[in-house]
């Protein structure tokens, strides 16, 4: 799935350089592909998660429910 830049950047509230950065950053890390178009005379920046990136956030979210277990607090509402 391709997401718009300005999608990705209202999500995750950074500012366009800080964005610009991190996507980057992913990209040579071979996470995400960059795709930069043109809508008419607009440019038009989209990204889309790897198969590696995926593995890697799934990775990173087993990692961060391993740090949570082992602290016996829960994160869900009782």
């Amino acid at each position: 799935m391709r997401s718009d830049f300005k999608v990705i950047r209202d999500q995750v509230g950074l500012s366009d350089s800080a964005l610009s950065k991190q996507l980057s950053t992913l990209e040579e890390a071979g996470y995400v592909h960059i795709r930069q178009a043109f809508i008419g005379k607009r440019p038009r920046t989209s990204a889309r998660l790897t198969g590696d990136g995926l593995t890697a956030f799934k990775q990173h979210v087993a990692a961060l429910q391993q740090i949570v277990e082992r602290s016996g607090v829960t994160v869900l509402p009782s």
